[in-house]
């Protein structure tokens, strides 16, 4: 929200009150108080009135600083609050001289200066940000008519850090806007705007920048920012009412910091490797029983597509009755058998639903009657006519309701549907009463966490931990830890595919780890060549779905050579699982997610600050998803050696590449001193990584060691391959947890004698086979 009228007046109605002085400070373990005058303290005298700003300062954990200024402290706390993970052992050093006080939590340190009036934070000796005179401040736009009628409307708390020369910012959320979010204005509140607008499904008030640090706004209520926009060298956010609380997030990379963020607000969990095969869904209005289901299902088996998920959207359920999570007898009369049918074929089976209630549905009276639905304050039952006539909306502040609602999806899973899409939770309205007594103002946007979480816990009680997913397209500060999301309602052209990887990206600088999108566009249909061009780019994405609107997504509906495309990307996937397991156990492990931005991965390469239509899937693999009819790449390579994975193609990097690209092939370039390892299987995403697996090696570097890991289905490591060149030899390590696994590394280097292992040469390539009859292997390849 902007409150001034340029660089030294407000806006006409607006008071700021920022502090003056530090008048007094309070040290006590591991918190730091500070009390702020909003006006100079000459005499005695100028203590009895005017606003004070006192803050709280503290460490959750290590390398990360909590901000909490209050202009009030006596209003009650309401929920709902983003969980925050806490370290009770951490360890801070606070310190006071006369000229200033700092709080110190691992490389991280705030110093609040006493002359300047200036909260400064530095990793090490860097300064990173600083709120100057005047940053912080207690704001009313409302003007009171008497003392004894002040009221908390129009009231605001507002900081301002900060940005330096060069310093860019990212994240606020899966954003479809310019991926550099400098100079705009970004309001945190959950819209179902589709992804052509500045509104967004998935809004997070967490941002960081190029200079290795983050900041988490902790409101789940609206966060106004203005990004170097109103002032154009600051970050400014806002929030309504008495107190504003904040954390600095360090770390020495961009990396650390999401790290550290996600060590804050939770780990994305690990989807089941069946999740990254190939989804696909009878789309949105289209019409569809069990024969239309199985022509689909058999026409990818006949194409020898590797489909892997078979998702049924809205319309398993009889209209006007979403959603009353009964299938709709006139064209599906066997639902139990239907889906043991197809899961006999391979398949894993995902029905779509929401958190609303439609009047004609047979679970209103039920919801209404139990206190289950969202009120009006005069306790009538919310209702509306978007989406569905009468709907209401499921109240998951009240554990019953929970239970109920989690009750009817074990039912489904009970006949075989193994996962939900879980649509919507964006309107939420804000004129309501919950069952707990949330503020419907913080809940707007929170809603969306307990819906997800209320159904992924429902799956992981059923399927277990391991085998937990849902596909949602809304989310907050937190809803990583309940993957995959999607990218919500798209074109069916290439600047929405363009806007879809902006997107994502955003996404995934917010702290999320897997993402999605709609394959060839959600609304309308889309070209030939589109379609072809997005299947390349949706089969190098975390997660792949085939869906749409009004028409079917699967490939002959638009041309033959489309089944060659979805046919070759689909098994290029399943053959790399091992590495994109890998990957993905990252994510869940670190909160590095699979798909990163350039800069996240090359961040000391100015040029690829801004870079939004390329990305790195994990740490050694480049993707460049072409985005015109002419087949045309341009795309950035960061230096060193570069290689394209499909063609085998050799180029030098830290220039931009401008080349053609027929249906099967893409920029899919592996950066130097890889190790890609290859899984045996390309029908279907989960295997034995373990077996037959093949450690391709790219461009190794001398006295550089290049590593790769095969994890098992538990995410055990149970293979670990090291390849270190040295100027006379390369030296080949293999540990194994267990027997059973083998290994081939191809490319490593042309030789006629090996070590310890079985060589075969086959023209010019070396392959070199190691077997699990011993735990530890080593080869040495003199030549």
């Amino acid at each position: 929200m902007k409150f001034s009228n340029g660089c030294w007046l407000n806006k006409t109605g607006v008071e700021t009150f920022s502090p003056q002085e530090i008048y007094n400070t309070k040290i006590e373990k591991n918190l730091l108080t500070i009390y702020t005058p909003c006006s100079k303290i000459y005499n005695r005298g100028c203590t009895l009135g005017g606003p004070v700003i006192t803050y709280k300062i503290t460490s959750p954990m290590k390398n990360v600083i909590r901000v909490r200024a209050y202009h009030y402290m006596g209003q009650q706390k309401k929920s709902p609050s983003f969980e925050i993970y806490e370290d009770d052992d951490t360890n801070v050093l606070i310190d006071e001289n006369k000229d200033k006080v700092s709080f110190k939590s691992g490389n991280l340190r705030m110093e609040y200066d006493k002359n300047t009036i200036e909260m400064s934070f530095y990793r090490g000796d860097k300064k990173l940000t600083s709120s100057k005179y005047r940053g912080m401040a207690y704001v009313k736009t409302e003007p009171e008519t008497a003392f004894l009628e002040s009221s908390d409307k129009g009231i605001y708390m507002r900081e301002q850090l900060q940005l330096s020369v060069g310093e860019l910012v990212y994240g606020l959320g899966e954003r479809f806007t310019p991926f550099v979010k400098n100079g705009q204005t970004v309001d945190v509140w959950n819209e179902d705007g589709g992804t052509s607008t500045e509104q967004c499904y998935k809004n997070i008030p967490f941002y960081l920048t190029n200079k290795g640090y983050g900041v988490f706004v902790n409101h789940p209520e609206k966060v106004s920012f203005e990004v170097g926009s109103e002032k154009v060298t600051k970050v400014q956010f806002s929030v309504p009412g008495e107190c504003l609380d904040y954390f600095i997030i360090g770390g020495g990379s961009m990396k650390e910091v999401i790290e550290n963020y996600t060590n804050l607000t939770g780990k994305p969990a690990m989807p089941p490797a069946w999740s990254f095969g190939l989804w696909l869904s009878t789309s949105f209005t289209t019409n569809y029983d069990e024969k239309t289901v199985n022509e689909f299902v058999d026409g990818m088996r006949e194409r020898e597509i590797p489909l892997r998920v078979f998702h049924f959207d809205c319309f398993w359920m009889k209209e006007f009755n979403w959603c009353d999570f009964e299938w709709d007898s006139r064209v599906f009369p066997d639902p139990k058998g239907m889906l043991k049918r197809l899961k006999e074929k391979d398949l894993n089976i995902c029905v779509w639903i929401n958190p609303y209630i439609a009047q004609e549905s047979k679970l209103f009276e039920e919801g209404k009657e139990n206190g289950y639905l969202i009120k009006k304050a005069n306790g009538d039952v919310w209702q509306w006519d978007m989406w569905q006539p009468g709907m209401a909306i499921v109240d998951f502040t009240n554990p019953d309701a929970c239970k109920w609602y989690s009750d009817k999806l074990k039912e489904l899973m009970a006949m075989g549907v193994d996962c939900f899409k879980t649509d919507f939770g964006e309107r939420i309205p804000t004129d309501v009463v919950y069952f707990d007594g949330s503020d419907p103002n913080k809940m707007h946007n929170y809603y969306t966490q307990m819906y997800n979480k209320v159904v992924f816990e429902t799956i992981k009680e059923v399927k277990g931990e391991n085998d937990a997913i849902v596909f949602a397209r809304s989310a907050t500060a937190g809803g990583q830890q309940f993957p995959v999301h999607w990218g919500g309602d798209c074109e069916s052209d290439y600047e929405s595919m363009a806007e879809s990887l902006r997107g994502g990206l955003s996404l995934c600088m917010s702290g999320f780890g897997f993402w999605s999108h709609d394959i060839g566009g959600f609304e309308s249909t889309s070209t030939a060549d589109v379609y072809k061009r997005w299947v390349a780019f949706g089969l190098l994405s975390s997660h792949s779905r085939l869906h749409g609107s009004t028409s079917y997504r699967v490939p002959w509906a638009y041309d033959e050579a489309a089944s060659e495309v979805v046919k070759f990307f689909s098994k290029l996937k399943c053959s790399i699982m091992p590495y994109l397991y890998e990957t993905a156990n990252t994510a869940n492990v670190k909160g590095i997610p699979v798909m990163r931005a350039m800069v996240l991965e090359f961040q000391n390469d100015p040029t690829c600050t801004y870079l939004d239509k390329q990305y790195m899937l994990g740490d050694s693999i480049l993707v460049a998803p072409i985005f015109n009819e002419d087949g045309e790449a341009k795309y950035y390579l960061p230096e060193g050696k570069w290689t394209n994975f499909i063609t085998g193609k050799q180029y030098d990097g830290g220039k931009w590449i401008k080349e053609k690209h027929d249906y099967l092939s893409i920029p899919m370039m592996v950066k130097e001193n890889s190790l890609i390892a290859l899984g045996y299987e390309n029908n279907v995403p989960d295997y034995d990584y373990r077996k037959e697996v093949t450690i391709l090696a790219y461009e190794l570097k001398e006295n550089v060691k290049a590593t790769a890991k095969i994890l098992d289905m538990e995410r055990k490591e149970s293979l670990k391959v090291e390849v270190l060149k040295t100027e006379k030899a390369i030296n080949i390590e293999a540990k194994g947890t267990d027997k059973g696994w083998s290994i081939v590394l191809k490319n490593v280097v042309n030789v006629t004698e090996v070590c310890g292992a079985e060589c075969k040469i086959q023209g010019n390539d070396t392959r070199i086979i190691v077997k699990s009859g011993n735990s530890n292997i080593v080869c040495k390849l003199e030549g």
